[in-house]
């Protein structure tokens, strides 16, 4: 049987390499945390789309002072 460890949506956004693959972790707003594991390729993948999405974003104005 696994170790029973408390489960909370806090903490920060990880992605740790764990044995063969990488666990992708994120904290949910409703509580919780989403996890998905992925090979090294997919790891490559979705840093592409994120950045390709980041990039393609509207600038935020500029705050008044």
């Amino acid at each position: 049987m696994a170790a029973m460890k408390p489960r909370t949506g806090d903490g920060p956004m990880e992605c740790p390499k764990e044995g063969r693959s990488y666990v992708l972790r994120v904290p949910l707003e409703g509580g919780g945390r989403l996890v998905v594991e992925l090979n090294a390729q997919e790891v490559k993948d979705l840093s592409v789309v994120l950045a390709d999405t980041v990039t393609g974003m509207p600038k935020a104005p500029a705050k008044k002072k």
